[in-house]
């Protein structure tokens, strides 16, 4: 079987940093059936859980000392350590130097020019998400600031992306990906999407949005679920927040706080045609 791979300039991995990790599995292993599997070798400091479903990788889990829980988005290049010097130089800010993963690849924390903290990906054994789009899996990344206009310029220049105003959304295309998934894990996808999506929705990767007042500038990570009331019933059960709901056209959608702070947003998909 073809494994999921990402060109550069495409989100390819998400994480969240909890304060207790133990208690963040059993939440999240609990709303998405997610089962965990430990990444650090034995004897090294501190943990990063892969998060799996049906066996295939979805996602990270990690501890964090001070701060607050958050989930990451991480968009993949080439070259860690390149990519890093050409991202200072357009305006980011880094946070954390390239270092390695283990085995699994080299990353490194930057913020963009607006504030907004992003990471980056260079994929060694850890690929990126190998299941997407499917219920308890990522769905999409947002990103959510204050100055849409100038956070897209600079990530225009820094991976290529492009945006389209859809009248409801703006969408973030990375021009070539849908060609990259019909020659390798999708060879249907402009045949599936044919009538239904927007031109050009297979390069979608993203959507960009303002934050709202008092909202801090952020990657926000969407999870698809099979039944959006549902999956707010089983997070409350399991001791997050309901936020807030929203129904669309083509999403019924929960913004969720989960036990130790972290935000997300729970996405059924309801097209018109149904």
């Amino acid at each position: 079987m073809t494994q999921r791979t990402y060109p550069q300039g495409v989100p390819c991995w998400i994480d969240t940093e909890q304060p207790d990790v133990g208690a963040a599995a059993v939440f999240y292993g609990g709303l998405f059936g997610w089962t965990f599997e430990e990444a650090m070798p034995h004897g090294a400091p501190g943990t990063y859980l892969i998060a799996k479903l049906d066996g295939r990788d979805v996602g990270g889990m990690s501890g964090i000392r001070e701060g607050c829980a958050a989930w990451n988005t991480y968009v993949s290049v080439a070259d860690a350590d390149a990519a890093v010097q050409r991202l200072a130089s357009a305006g980011a800010t880094v946070r954390s130097a390239p270092s390695d993963a283990g085995e699994g690849g080299r990353g490194a924390a930057l913020t963009d020019p607006q504030g907004t903290e992003f990471r980056i990906w260079q994929a060694k054994r850890r690929l990126g998400a190998q299941v997407v789009n499917l219920p308890g899996s990522w769905n999409f990344s947002d990103l959510h600031t204050s100055d849409t206009h100038g956070a897209m310029a600079f990530y225009r220049d820094a991976f290529g992306w492009q945006t389209d105003d859809l009248g409801f959304a703006t969408l973030i295309r990375r021009p070539g990906y849908g060609d990259h998934l019909e020659a390798t894990i999708d060879p249907d996808i402009r045949a599936r999407q044919s009538g239904l999506s927007p031109h050009g929705f297979e390069d979608a990767i993203a959507w960009v949005a303002a934050a709202a007042v008092n909202e801090p500038s952020h990657w926000h990570v969407s999870f698809t679920v099979a039944d959006r009331d549902a999956a707010a019933a089983e997070a409350t059960r399991l001791g997050a927040q309901v936020i807030a709901q929203d129904d669309s056209e083509w999403t019924r959608t929960a913004l969720i706080r989960d036990p130790q702070g972290a935000e997300f947003t729970a996405s059924q998909f309801t097209p018109p045609s149904g």
